[in-house]
């Protein structure tokens, strides 16, 4: 089970950083990506870590803004977000791949948690 928590309302320019906390699973065996959905889109990859702590950014838009790292001791992985933006509303979701490693493809991975809005707005 994956639990995300850390959204709320943000104004432009702020911080905020999610948390994805594990239960029931070793988290060091798996990747572990951020995905996000905006209202009327599709659901989209952000970051991904891997087992070994490297991460993949797939979405240019957060490139030198969002960072991922991973606490295993914790069973928690962390997405750091700077700079937000109006554009970076959306519900968050992690998810994790026993299999596969890092990928932007939302079916490979295995277990998803039930997401945390971030809302950025003056």
């Amino acid at each position: 089970q994956l639990v995300e928590s850390g959204g709320g309302l943000v104004q432009p320019g702020g911080s905020l950083r999610l948390s994805c906390v594990a239960s029931g699973l070793s988290l060091s065996y798996y990747a572990i990506a951020w995905f996000r959905q905006a209202p009327g889109k599709e659901r989209e990859a952000v970051l991904c870590i891997s087992r070994l702590g490297e991460s993949t950014n797939y979405a240019d838009s957060v490139k030198g803004r969002f960072t991922i790292s991973r606490d295993n001791a914790q069973s928690t992985v962390y997405l750091q977000m700077n700079s937000l933006g109006p554009e970076d509303t959306a519900v968050y979701y992690c998810a994790a791949d026993y299999n596969f490693g890092c990928s932007p493809y939302a079916p490979r991975y295995d277990f998803w948690g039930q997401g945390t809005q971030v809302t950025v707005s003056s």
